[in-house]
């Protein structure tokens, strides 16, 4: 039976009301989350090492989540979500193929370089978390659903195996890319990395990364 106890009446306090307070509250426990995974702290990710964290007490713990699987689970959502929806709304706004690509690509590489904690949760290898790598597999099928869905729109490229099977390819390579740039395994500056990948994620990009391509 899960232990989660919401707050019964939610009333104002101190000019703020409860369900802010409640918001406010669950906002501070995804971040703490945040950090210590990103930290690679994984004995830390506990209620109580949570809760330590966020200088909050289990029992706001308990009004927001069920358990730390769940706390887990919300937080890698909620990276997720923020990257979809920026490189999404990129792509919408970009003019041509290769501008909706660069644009999506801009806001992915943002998002990560704005808060190094998220690259690190989306792409460390040395993170343990059962939580983590089933929300890894789950991410990726929704990213290359929207790259699919992507080139179906921006050039036309017909649904079926093959197209799957290349956005699996692209999905998965950017992923390595981004993850060896967050570790700093690849000398590359914000531009640079971007101009590589969206050469990388077009059809003919891979003779503009090869030297003496065409």
């Amino acid at each position: 039976m899960s232990s989660f106890r919401p707050e019964p009446s939610l009333r104002s306090y101190g000019g703020e009301a409860g369900d802010t307070r409640v918001a406010r509250r669950r906002a501070t426990l995804i971040d703490a989350a945040l950090d210590l995974l990103a930290r690679e702290e994984a004995g830390a990710v506990t209620v109580r090492g949570i809760c330590a964290h966020a200088g909050l007490t289990p029992r706001y713990f308990y009004e927001s989540f069920a358990g730390v699987d769940e706390l887990v689970a919300a937080t890698y959502d909620g990276v997720i979500a923020e990257i979809a929806e920026e490189a999404l709304a990129a792509f919408a706004a970009g003019g041509d193929s290769r501008e909706k690509v660069a644009q999506a690509v801009r806001a992915v590489v943002g998002v990560i370089d704005t808060d190094r904690r998220k690259g690190r949760l989306l792409f460390t290898d040395t993170l343990r978390s059962p939580v983590v790598a089933a929300k890894r597999g789950e991410s990726t099928r929704l990213f290359v659903q929207l790259t699919t869905d992507s080139a179906v729109q921006a050039i036309g490229v017909p649904r079926g195996p093959e197209t799957t099977a290349a956005a699996y390819f692209q999905v998965g390579g950017l992923s390595r890319v981004l993850a060896s740039w967050t570790e700093g395994a690849v000398d590359l500056d914000r531009e640079q990395l971007i101009e590589v990948c969206v050469r990388m994620l077009l059809p003919d990009g891979l003779a503009g990364v090869v030297p003496g391509g065409d």
